[in-house]
């Protein structure tokens, strides 16, 4: 099914699949991998950039990733990351890459070292991460983090505390039908809003907005009148994928909803404001006036590891974890939250679980296990709703992941695909040895990168 978010509808993509072969000083080695997939017009949202263009600047990122960390020199998991941060960015603008883009590379490679190594040692990516096995320092990155340089790392990750579940929120984009049944697909799944809510039991919704007041109006009116009929209480967040001007369209929506009967509830039921503004000047302007409104977060203007002190210091309260930005920034900005909320004696500072693209299989599982650990409590999770779970993959290799992760996945409509339970997935199996997988792709059906 097509999905639509800010200026694009997406219709297809590849998955990238990342393997790495790390080996101890004691002699010990395995294999790990990650997979992501090359979502185009996200990263990089130049028009004049074709979808191929956007998955081309991916490759190079891996790429130059894959020449950085493979020099030949010992370090811990983190030690490469650290190593490598800033010549992986000044490399990619060389190429005309972002920073955000410069990060993809990286933050595949370094899930798949530590894949690799808590296999190596027998533990889980929780128990691995909570003793700091991956060596996290922050010193190692100078300036760049210097926020953290008195914190006691070692002491924040042997705090966190993972759950064996975790809530599924359902975004809502914009060319998405919202009642009936439009009969697009016609295989049995959900297809409309109105059928998902019914189907999975979902009270956490992502709903998208376009920069259009009249029609954000509109549809917001449309979505309200399904998800009002649910009997308990249901949550929302605004996405508005960098589509507003300024922060005054916003105060206007926001007031215009305010107004509005038909709304009442749904702005009762909004958690927070995600990246309304667009990335060139997301940083430049306070949002104080938005933020005392409701919360607002930073997503794509998420691009160095510095961001997000920039961003509190005008107004935003919260930014969003992804796999595919970095799993060291989301456990850096954990911890950021964790220390300012200790300081300011209050909640205020929070992290939210924000990506829709990832693929049943390694990707979904090493996000969900990414957002668990740092105490994310609901994460955007729906790719499975525009792409048909695993029907793609041989049969065999459905199987093998059927089998590791029986509380994860389903087969159901002819494939093995994401399982959710009142509007919940069940993820205690992905503390098995490894990063959060026990099984892996058939890598003979992969094609490998040029």
């Amino acid at each position: 099914m097509p999905f639509r978010f800010g200026v694009v509808t997406l219709t297809e993509a590849p998955q990238c699949f990342v393997r790495v072969h790390i080996e101890l000083a004691d002699g010990r080695s395995r294999w790990g991998a990650a997979a992501e997939m090359l979502a185009p017009k996200w990263f990089d949202k130049n028009q004049a950039l074709s979808n191929e263009d956007n998955f081309d600047q991916l490759r190079q990122a891996l790429r130059l990733a894959a020449d950085a960390y493979t020099d030949g020199r010992a370090r811990t998991a983190f030690g490469h990351f650290a190593a490598h941060y800033a010549e992986q960015i000044e490399a990619g603008a060389t190429h005309g890459l972002n920073s955000l883009v410069a990060s993809y590379g990286p933050a595949q490679i370094d899930r798949a070292i530590l894949d690799a190594l808590f296999l190596s040692v027998g533990c889980s990516f929780y128990d691995g991460m909570r003793d700091n096995l991956a060596g996290i320092d922050p010193t190692l990155l100078g300036r760049r983090v210097g926020d953290l340089a008195e914190l006691d790392m070692p002491r924040f990750l042997a705090q966190l505390a993972p759950e064996k579940s975790i809530a599924a929120r359902h975004t809502v984009g914009l060319v998405d039908v919202i009642g009936g049944h439009p009969g697009q697909v016609g295989d049995g799944l959900p297809e409309s809003l109105e059928e998902v809510v019914a189907t999975y039991g979902h009270r956490y919704f992502k709903l998208k907005v376009g920069g259009n007041l009249d029609a954000d109006l509109a549809r917001l009116v449309e979505i309200a009148a399904v998800l009002d009929r649910a009997p308990e209480t249901y949550f929302v967040s605004l996405d508005g994928n960098e589509q507003y001007n300024d922060i005054a369209e916003l105060l206007e929506l926001w007031r215009r909803m305010q107004h509005a009967p038909q709304l009442q509830r749904l702005v009762a039921s909004i958690l927070f404001i995600e990246q309304p503004i667009t990335r060139s000047r997301a940083l430049d302007a306070d949002v104080s006036t938005l933020s005392r409104v409701k919360p607002v977060i930073i997503d794509e203007s998420d691009e160095e590891l510095d961001a997000f002190p920039r961003g509190r210091s005008l107004g935003y309260t919260g930014v969003s974890s992804k796999c595919c930005k970095g799993l060291y920034k989301s456990i850096f900005n954990a911890a950021r939250c964790a220390q300012w909320n200790a300081k300011t004696g209050a909640p205020r500072y929070f992290m939210t679980g924000e990506d829709l693209t990832t693929q049943a299989g390694l990707a979904v599982q090493q996000d969900l296990a990414l957002v668990n650990l740092i105490g994310i409590r609901h994460v955007e999770r729906n790719g499975h709703h525009y792409v048909n779970g695993m029907a793609g993959l041989p049969a065999a290799e459905q199987t093998t992941f059927l089998t590791a992760h029986p509380d994860l996945y389903e087969h159901k409509y002819g494939a093995a695909r994401l399982r959710i339970r009142a509007g919940r997935l069940d993820i205690g199996s992905l503390a098995a040895k490894g990063f959060a997988s026990g099984a892996y792709p058939d890598w003979e059906t992969l094609k490998p990168i040029a």
